[in-house]
């Protein structure tokens, strides 16, 4: 910490490098844990109704193992294929086996990681605090990209997050009460449960999945109730202008679906960041107070 004090711009440059190797992490449980997931289902319901067959034995199959390959040609990827952004630049996107192309996203994620680290360095000083919301900001990526790709928000990372907010409060490392977290983690899981039911009665359809109620209770967790608003307003503001412009891109309607918990993520980040200062610029620009 001393270290750190008398070169600030020491810890931005260990949390973007921190982030990198993060990034690459986050690939894995963004690609393996809905599959995960799946696997667990489906062995559950083998488990509780026999009479519909057993489940079929697979291989181990979690963030470590199998070792990752290639999806195309099963080539088994080395440790110098797997340094973050570099191995795709110096492999020019594509396997060194088959030749096969290599999304782009993976190292967009690992810069995205490493940005995302940086700024929180920058925005708030080395301590406990900062170091918990750069991992708070680690679990909304991974959140981000499996809602994109499934419309799904798992309780393995939700849920240890609300409780992680709980921790920090209780610890006196977050500047929310443990009061305020509590209210907020309760206000966050409620406000969205009342929207669905009320939805749900007057259109007889589901408006959203539970996942999004956990995602915005683990968010109240970490920025107390008296934020949730400002979150929940620009969720839906940037949610809807991007609604709108996949509706006419993809030529969709607008009953196609469409993940929520991107933009609670991202409202999420900004405020946790600069939540406040927005909040105050808002309340005194458009309502004078």
């Amino acid at each position: 910490m001393e270290l750190l004090t008398y070169y600030p711009w020491l810890f931005p440059v260990f949390a973007a490098v921190f982030g990198l190797l993060v990034g690459s992490f986050l690939n894995v449980v963004i690609y393996r844990l809905p599959i995960m997931m799946e696997r667990q289902w489906k062995s559950d319901c083998a488990e509780c109704f026999p009479e519909f067959g057993s489940a079929e034995a697979t291989p181990t199959f979690n963030l470590s193992v199998p070792r990752s390959r290639c999806p195309h040609c099963e080539h088994p990827i080395s440790m110098w294929e797997n340094i973050p952004v570099i191995s795709w630049l110096l492999l020019k996107g594509r396997c060194k086996n088959c030749q096969a192309k290599i999304s782009a996203r993976y190292p967009a994620v690992e810069i995205l990681t490493a940005v995302v680290a940086a700024t929180v360095a920058i925005m708030i000083p080395a301590s406990e605090w900062s170091v918990a919301v750069i991992l708070f900001s680690f679990a909304l990526i991974a959140l981000t990209f499996i809602d994109i790709d499934k419309m799904l928000l798992p309780d393995q990372i939700t849920l240890p997050l609300l409780w992680a907010g709980l921790l920090t409060a209780t610890l006196g490392w977050s500047p929310v009460s443990l009061q305020d977290a509590v209210i907020g983690a309760m206000a966050g899981y409620l406000a969205l449960w009342s929207v669905y039911w009320a939805f749900k009665l007057l259109t007889g359809k589901e408006g959203m999945g539970y996942g999004d109620f956990k995602l915005l209770a683990a968010l109240g967790a970490w920025l107390g109730w008296q934020l949730l608003p400002f979150v929940v307003l620009l969720s839906s503001l940037v949610g809807a202008i991007c609604g709108i412009i996949l509706m006419r891109v993809q030529q969709s309607d607008s009953q196609t679906p469409f993940s929520f918990g991107p933009y609670l993520a991202i409202a999420g980040w900004v405020a946790i960041l600069w939540g406040e200062p927005l909040l105050n610029w808002y309340l005194t620009a458009y309502l004078g107070l």
